[in-house]
């Protein structure tokens, strides 16, 4: 079993290695080596970053059932919580970048492209598990809390969907994320997670 010094070389660790993209793409932008249009880069990349984080998230409960490594577990939240930090850095980079903070035009934007819409509404969902992943809120909820976090599933549909409609002229980058995202729900069916603890038996021979 692990030190308490050790799981927290972990932590801090997997804290490094989210915040590692951010800075790379900022010093890019600083650096003049965004390309022609900085904003749409860090756009962009913020966005794929948290459909990353997203997928890491949720491939941890199944990496937990495989191996029965602790560390997994113990970073689940703090990687839920990187999960919203990047989506909303996508949408202040939204509102900076392609707004200008000119909140007026919204509407006009909203109806030129609804994918922002489906953007939101994810969105409100991480704000809505991230509020919700402490003890407290464990205790509070009881038995609701796990069905209330099985949202997280609609959450990655959602985001791949607003990933979609952004990307549809190139689908290769997307059909990447959606195969990853499909096998990752294929480990959450009943007959897959019986298997998973007698695959690490297997592992083990």
């Amino acid at each position: 079993m692990a030190s308490p010094r050790l799981w927290l070389v972990w932590r801090v660790g997997v804290f490094l290695a989210a915040l590692a993209p951010l800075l790379y793409w900022g010093w890019q932008v600083a650096i003049n080596a965004a390309g022609p249009e900085p904003g749409r880069y860090l756009l962009l990349n913020i966005g794929i970053g948290g459909l990353w984080m997203l997928l890491l998230t949720l491939s941890l409960t199944p990496l937990t059932k495989l191996t029965r490594w602790k560390g997994f577990a113990l970073i689940r939240r703090q990687l839920g919580l990187w999960t919203l930090a990047y989506a909303t850095l996508h949408l202040l980079s939204y509102a900076l970048f392609i707004l200008g903070l000119n909140w007026a035009l919204l509407g006009s934007e909203i109806v030129k492209r609804p994918y922002i819409i489906v953007g939101m509404i994810a969105l409100i969902g991480l704000a809505v598990l991230g509020a919700t992943s402490n003890k407290w809120s464990m205790k509070r909820l009881g038995k609701r809390w796990k069905p209330l976090h099985k949202f997280s599933y609609v959450i990655l549909g959602l985001v791949l969907l607003h990933f979609f409609w952004v990307v549809r002229a190139d689908m290769q980058e997307w059909a990447m994320y959606a195969a990853i995202a499909a096998l990752i729900m294929v480990t959450r069916l009943p007959p897959i997670v019986r298997i998973l603890p007698k695959l690490r038996y297997q592992f083990r021979r």
